[in-house]
Formats: C-alpha cells, structure tokens, sequence
C-alpha cells in the first residue's frame, strides 16, 4: 500500500541542519498562512519578473549593502523537485529593492545569486525591502534546476498592510518568519519542475 509523501512530510523526516537553516516557527505570526501544497500538486506559484530584472548578478549570499539602515534577515529554504528530492545545484537568484525602496538599476545593490547545496537548501543574508508606490514589501526570484525551466516568481511579508491593495500579491507566495541566534529570518520553500 503506497502513501502519498508530502513536501510536509519530507520536511518532517529531514535530518539536523546548521543553525542558519533550522526549521523555524514564527511565534508572532500575524496572519493564517495557506497549507504548504504536497509535493506533486502543482509548482511555486509564477509571476511576472517585473521591470528591474538585471542578468549576470553576481554569486553571493551576502546582499546587505553599506549603509542600509533598515532590518536584515535572513532568507531561506529548500528547492525540492515535484517530487519532494532536494534540487542540488539549483539556481536561485534574488533581486529587490533596498530598505528605502529603490532598485539599483546601475549597479548590483541587493541582486545577487547562490546555488542550492547537496540538500536543496539556500540561504541570502540581505535586507527587509522598503516600500515603493503601487507595490508592497516583496523580493524577486528566479529558480532553476540544472537544465530545467526557469521559475520567475516573487515572495511575500505576512500581515503587510499593502498585501490586500497590491493586485499581483498571492498568498500562497508568503515568508514564514521567525527569529534564530542570528536574528530575524524567513522562509520560503519552492517547487519547481526539473
């Protein structure tokens, strides 16, 4: 008899990480969050890239430009296939805008690109995005398996109060946040086709 395994589950059964990749509860959680899909369902949710995509970001983990002023967090999760297997060498990039809510359209401030280690795992040290007219608080990404389709995508903050006016916000794109040892983090898990 064969039981159906869930991204939940998979995350359940996975081994001890390192500090920076605990699972994370958030005990201020200010909004109800959308039950993970099980793995199979469907992939992370696809929007649109926006106007400040910028290719050749450069590979780095660390996004917190000199002087910001405003939170740091660390974002984090896993890239699983359908098939709940971790993705390793999974391209993720990340763009947004700066904690005042400007996009560095010149240079690489807050852009940069990673690839998922031999568990699937991510992890951007960078800043909580400021606001900008019409948009409420979000990051860009992009995720690729090695040789799959590319998965253009944004992530949310829960209990944002823009999150209802913005008409591309989708709560099943949503961070879970929470604080570790080092401060405040957020996850996000995504799936995508391999």
């Amino acid at each position: 008899m064969s039981t159906a395994f869930t991204r939940r589950a998979f995350l359940a059964g996975s081994v001890a990480a390192p500090a920076a990749y605990l699972l994370v509860r958030p005990a201020n959680a200010q909004e109800t969050l959308q039950p993970t899909p099980a793995c199979g369902d469907q992939p992370t949710v696809r929007q649109t890239e926006g106007p400040y995509f910028k290719p050749k970001s450069p590979l780095q983990r660390d996004l917190v430009p000199a002087g910001a002023g405003g939170p740091t967090l660390a974002l984090w999760g896993l890239v699983v296939g359908l098939d709940c297997r971790p993705v390793a060498g999974a391209l993720v990039d990340l763009w947004h805008a700066d904690d005042t809510g400007a996009y560095d359209n010149v240079g690489y401030r807050c852009r940069g690109h990673q690839f998922t280690d031999e568990r699937g795992r991510y992890l951007f040290r960078t800043v909580v995005p400021g606001l900008y007219p019409g948009r409420t608080r979000h990051y860009h990404v992009k995720v690729q398996a090695p040789g799959g389709p590319v998965l253009t995508t944004q992530l949310y903050f829960p209990g944002e109060r823009q999150n209802a006016a913005d008409w591309i916000f989708d709560p099943s794109l949503v961070l879970t946040l929470g604080d570790d040892a080092t401060g405040r983090t957020g996850r996000f898990d995504f799936a995508i086709a391999t």
